[in-house]
């Protein structure tokens, strides 16, 4: 298995809590029988309106609102017939000040009144020589939709086909056991078109680091030569991605289940249109409240001012550093003891 050094972290990170896990996989799961409601009006009725807020595990008004108005637009033109649609808040902090992973990723239900939040993860970015749009663990400053940049980019979408790939061997209760990590592509429009060309989507917050190979010729995974990588098993919950949503393991099941052959939009805040009237807020000595925009508080005020990195400066940069990369020397993955 002839390998280069950045092969195994491609593989493996590339895009790269719930207090009742079990409830909540179990609610979506039923979610599949109920047909999608009519468009809704415009008015957030009284059952979700308790669920709107800056608080933890509610969810802002402008996400909300323009996430229902995205569903509404796409079961009217016919191109979604899920009961649920998605919203994520990337303004909000990876963690809740218990300490836990932070609600932002939102399954909304309203044919059955149900609202759910879970975890998700955001972009990491790069830090370049040239450039720095790296982000932090806690939040998110750097936005873009530049491919290569592992920047998440706000807007909308829409759940498109699942695709289900062979990462490799890890250790289970004591047997070797494949591990296969499902990727649940989204289709874009306006300044999140380039989804695929990104390769954004979303996937269980979790990848396998290979340490070495073995022989296993029977397996179906085999190469040519007969072998197979195996590594450890990293769960990266409430840590950042390369730019793809990221879901705890129950809640990704849950997810790809209610969305296998039956697509649904998915809104994600902040656009860029949104980066500017904050700044333009910050700016003018106020914040986004007073201004009548959005920001989480506590971001923010770990961030300073968001930035929106713009395709047409960024994607330069990026090719320019890759095109300048040294040609790595190959490795062969070792041979396991």
């Amino acid at each position: 298995m002839l390998l280069h050094p950045r092969d195994d972290f491609k593989q493996s990170e590339a895009c790269p809590v719930l207090t009742n896990i079990a409830r909540f996989s179990a609610l979506l799961l039923a979610l599949l029988a109920v047909p999608a409601n009519a468009a809704q009006t415009d008015d957030i009725p009284a059952w979700l309106q308790k669920h709107v807020g800056t608080g933890e595990g509610q969810i802002a008004e402008v996400v909300l609102t323009r996430a229902r108005a995205l569903y509404q637009e796409k079961v009217a033109a016919g191109e979604v017939s899920n009961a649920c649609y998605f919203a994520m808040d990337v303004t909000r902090p990876s963690a809740a000040r218990n300490g836990t992973a932070n609600d932002r990723f939102y399954v909304i239900c309203e044919a059955m009144k149900s609202f759910r939040a879970t975890y998700s993860g955001y972009g990491s970015g790069r830090k370049l020589a040239a450039a720095d749009f790296s982000n932090g663990r806690q939040c998110a400053r750097n936005f873009s939709n530049a491919e290569g940049s592992n920047l998440t980019m706000g807007g909308a979408y829409v759940t498109a086909e699942h695709r289900t790939s062979f990462k490799g061997y890890f250790t289970e209760d004591g047997k070797k056991k494949p591990f296969l990590r499902t990727f649940l592509l989204f289709d874009g429009e306006g300044e999140t078109e380039n989804s695929r060309e990104r390769d954004i989507g979303g996937h269980v917050a979790m990848f396998l680091r290979w340490q070495c190979r073995y022989k296993a010729e029977d397996s179906p995974h085999a190469d040519d030569e007969g072998y197979v990588p195996y590594g450890s098993l990293v769960n990266y919950t409430g840590g950042r991605s390369n730019g793809c949503t990221t879901w705890p393991t129950a809640e990704s099941d849950a997810i790809l289940k209610l969305t296998e052959g039956s697509p649904t939009s998915l809104y994600i805040y902040p656009e860029s249109k949104d980066i500017d009237a904050v700044n333009a807020a910050i700016s003018q000595g106020q914040s986004p409240e007073q201004a009548g925009t959005y920001w989480n508080a506590r971001c923010l005020k770990d961030i300073g001012t968001p930035k929106f990195w713009h395709k047409a400066d960024l994607q330069p940069v990026i090719n320019t550093w890759r095109d300048n990369l040294p040609t790595p020397a190959p490795y062969v993955l070792p041979i396991c003891d």
